[in-house]
């Protein structure tokens, strides 16, 4: 689990990067589950928190240059 704090650090570029790399990881994870073939269901939850957590922060660093200009 990503600490938001973390993720404040990182620059707009990392961040879609990482969602990126969330949203795939979160694809497999399904289809794992389709398949019978998931382990750790309590990495789905993890997954799912962490592209929110994300997601909001983009959205704070958006706001915030578009109030910056």
């Amino acid at each position: 689990m990503t600490k938001a704090s973390d993720i404040r650090t990182k620059t707009v570029d990392e961040l879609s990067d990482e969602l990126l790399n969330l949203k795939k990881e979160q694809f497999n994870l399904r289809f794992q589950k389709a398949t019978g073939q998931l382990e750790n269901t309590a990495r789905v939850r993890q997954i799912r928190r962490d592209i929110a957590r994300i997601k909001t922060i983009q959205a704070q660093k958006a706001a915030s240059a578009a109030l910056a200009k």
